[in-house]
Parts: structure tokens; sequence; C-alpha cells
């Protein structure tokens, strides 16, 4: 495999978590608006959740967004940040 089409399998690996996570979220709280980056900054994802004027940040590592499919401790682990994150968002 070639350095372009790693570079290609690895943005569709994140493209497939970016979709996971929106999927999460919408499982939790249908009602909540999700900004994700393009890119991760020092390897994480800084994610923008908000609801009617409220907005809370959560970080996310690039590789739990990648492994959010197939490894259910890096699902787990999303799952309780996105959690922690809409209990902060609905104060």
């Amino acid at each position: 495999m070639g350095f372009f089409s790693g570079l290609l399998l690895m943005a569709d690996e994140i493209e497939a978590g970016k979709t996971a996570l929106l999927s999460l979220i919408a499982q939790l709280d249908a009602d909540v608006q999700v900004v994700i980056p393009v890119r991760a900054t020092n390897d994480r994802y800084l994610i923008s959740l908000s609801k009617g004027k409220g907005r809370e940040f959560i970080s996310i590592a690039e590789d739990d967004l990648l492994d959010i499919d197939q490894e259910p401790m890096a699902r787990r682990e999303v799952e309780l940040i996105v959690k922690t994150g809409l209990a902060k968002l609905a104060g």
C-alpha cells in the first residue's frame, strides 16, 4: 500500500468514526447539534455540543474515534465522555 493509499484509508476510517460518534450522540439526545473539526489537533478532536443557548466542548482522542466501532473499550470511553458533556450541557 502506498503512502497516499494509506492516507485515504485512514481518512475513510476517521469519517466512519465521526459517523459512529454522530449516531451515538443522536441516540443519547437527538436535539443536540454537533460540530466535529475536519482534523485533529495534537491527536485529539475538540467537539462542540450545543442545545438551545448552551454549548459544551468535549475532547476525544483520534485513536478512540478510529476504534469506536471495533473496540468496545474505545466505545465505552467515548460514550462516557459524551454523556459527561451532555450532562454539563443540560446544566
